[in-house]
């Protein structure tokens, strides 16, 4: 196949077109044309009076491709290699099952991989599998009922299950189109292999975590839910095995290799860990709110006249302050909704979703700030896991008037004036269970809320409305990212041999795309452990 690049499409022009475009870029008639595949396709909007997708595609033509390839004399056009996708195989038997702790995108991958080899790893995720795990999120929602073992943060998926899927990453692995291909092949649209800006929505996304945790079982593995980790059992400094509590009570697994996949909200395994002296460290994290638009005045303000034609728009936005300081986005849902992401009893924090359709009235994504380790307060590795529970305990207390987790909420011209909001403007939150309006200067640290404050204005001039008065924060974003990282070497290993500490957790990923790289490159460390001498 031919690979040709920067092909544009016009907002509103069918990819029907792009055969036709092709065949011009080689200078062949149309019906030479055979086969078109989309490579990738990206969305140019820096001119807003000309707003254009930008896209590569690989065609099979008819005729000999050197011979077209020289008479086309175009730097966009190229010899088209399709990637391998990589294979697994287990070379020399393995005393024990591989655990994998944790079935978020990092266990997932980690335990699909060693399934592939042929390795039957024994998966144990402290939550529910999706569908259980769906309906006691929806009912948190609703009545502010917490399940502090299957929620947002815990279950089957993990974190990202209840978010925008998004799948596009600032890291490159080799890795990584394997990770698309396979959401692909279990269920993601076909768009997620190609797009710049790659989404799957939670209403996809809980199909495609069970697809793929039912091609493990297919292979050999075995899940255990609503099973968690208490204790690693050590010997010498050597992984022997694990206790766990399941609906039996607690029991002893025994393994010689773990994945530990838990997830950024695993607060009390952080704690077991330290308890038995397992090498961590405390690690830079962000913390601030979300803050809701209008969709359409976003779509507006990044699109302009052509915003009728297109997708809903998302931004990515950053600033640096003559102090130093500095603030961003992250985690950008259009049409979405602002989740409540509790885990733990007494405690609020925020996180953001969107489904397929990105159809819901506003927009939303994180604010942030990035705390550094000399920014917290305590001493210890786990000092800023303490300062996230603290504020989060903090702002359930300050929104309790309102309702069980109600989540403290303040509109940006108040906050700006730094006077307590009342109620909404024109911009309705679509925080559930709901919200209580206040001032967020109570609840955030004194360091986010200054920075928050210097950092909307300088964002406004780099997307109109950003600083409307009426625009809604709500907080705390507090788990953007793990306070922690659990050490470990360039193998892939924890001094405490035989420990595997992966993806977003751990310290090590940040986001599904980045997780299931980590659980992928985990899984290659572990089973390179087993090669034959």
């Amino acid at each position: 196949m031919i690979l040709i690049r920067n092909l544009t499409l016009l907002p509103g022009e069918s990819m029907n077109s792009l055969p036709e475009k092709a065949a011009k870029k080689l200078r062949i008639p149309r019906r030479d044309v055979l086969e078109t595949k989309i490579i990738r396709r990206s969305l140019d909007a820096r001119r807003k009076q000309d707003v254009r997708y930008i896209v590569s595609v690989a065609v099979s033509v008819r005729g000999e491709e050197k011979g077209l390839l020289a008479r086309a004399q175009s730097r966009d056009v190229a010899l088209y290699q399709e990637p391998k996708m990589p294979q697994w195989k287990l070379e020399a038997p393995l005393p024990l099952r591989p655990l994998v702790v944790g079935f978020g995108p990092a266990g997932m991958f980690a335990a699909l991989v060693l399934a592939r080899a042929g390795a039957r790893p024994l998966v144990m995720e402290r939550g529910q599998p999706v569908e259980k795990r769906t309906a006691a999120v929806e009912a948190f929602r609703r009545t502010g009922l917490l399940d502090p073992e299957s929620n947002v943060q815990f279950g089957e998926g993990g974190a990202g299950t209840f978010s925008d899927g998004k799948l596009n990453t600032g890291t490159h692995d080799g890795r990584i189109p394997f990770v698309l291909q396979t959401f692909y092949e279990h269920g993601a649209p076909e768009s997620v292999l190609y797009d710049a800006k790659p989404h799957i929505g939670t209403d996809v996304l809980t199909g495609v975590v069970k697809s793929i945790r039912e091609e493990i079982l297919a292979l050999g593995g075995e899940i255990r839910f609503e099973t968690r980790l208490e204790r690693l059992c050590l010997k010498d400094g050597t992984v022997q095995g694990v206790e766990v509590t399941d609906g039996q009570g607690t029991r002893f697994i025994p393994c010689a290799s773990i994945i530990l996949a838990v997830g950024h909200s695993a607060r009390d395994t952080f704690e077991n860990l330290y308890a038995q002296a397992v090498p961590m460290e405390r690690k830079a994290f962000s913390m601030g709110v979300r803050i809701e638009h209008l969709q359409q005045e976003i779509n507006a303000a990044q699109y302009g006249k052509a915003s009728r034609l297109l997708p809903p728009a998302d931004y990515s936005l950053s600033v640096h302050l003559p102090d130093g300081e500095s603030a961003y986005t992250f985690c950008m849902c259009p049409g979405g909704y602002v989740f409540a992401a509790a885990s733990e009893a007494g405690g609020v924090c925020t996180n953001g979703m969107s489904y397929s359709g990105r159809s819901g009235k506003n927009a939303n994504a994180a604010l942030l700030v990035t705390l550094r380790p000399e920014d917290f307060p305590g001493e210890g590795p786990l000092a800023g896991m303490f300062w996230q529970r603290n504020i989060e305990q903090r702002a359930y207390q300050a929104a309790s008037a309102a309702g069980p987790y109600a989540a403290p909420a303040q509109l940006v011209g108040d906050f700006l004036a730094e006077r307590p909001s009342c109620g909404p403007g024109r911009i309705l939150p679509t925080y559930q269970p709901g919200v209580c309006w206040g001032d967020l200067r109570e609840i955030l640290p004194k360091k986010v809320s200054s920075v928050l404050a210097k950092a909307i204005p300088e964002l406004d001039q780099k997307l109109h409305g950003f600083a409307d008065p009426e625009a809604v924060m709500t907080g705390p974003e507090t788990r953007s990212s793990s306070p922690v990282r659990i050490l470990r070497g360039e193998d892939c290993c924890s001094a405490v041999s035989g420990l595997y500490p992966c993806g977003e957790g751990a310290g090590y990923a940040g986001g599904i795309t980045s997780a299931a790289v980590d659980g992928i490159r985990c899984a290659e460390a572990l089973l390179g452990q087993y090669r034959p001498r």
